[in-house]
């Protein structure tokens, strides 16, 4: 069983928009997930914490690869780093 209906106009501009917005997130979130090397920022995302406590993360013992100043830390480090500290 089918059912159509008609929208505004205005209302399929926002739905559009929406679905747009909706699916760059997912895009961009994905993008994290499937990087290797990740910049301190998005191991911080990666992680679940703020920007401050990949900091103490990385007094602790989280190693961090750094190349003529770019830093960079790989997804099983930041997992090896959790579990280590898992309880």
């Amino acid at each position: 069983m089918q059912h159509t209906f008609e929208i505004s106009k205005g209302l399929e501009n926002i739905l559009t928009e929406l679905i747009i917005t909706c699916t760059n997130q997912a895009i961009k979130s994905q993008h994290i997930v499937s990087k290797e090397w990740l910049s301190l920022s998005e191991a911080a995302k990666y992680a679940g914490v703020s920007n401050n406590t990949l900091v103490k993360f990385r007094h602790i013992g989280l190693k961090v690869c750094e190349i003529d100043g770019i830093k960079r830390v790989s997804r099983n480090e930041i997992n090896r780093f959790l579990e280590e500290y898992s309880l």
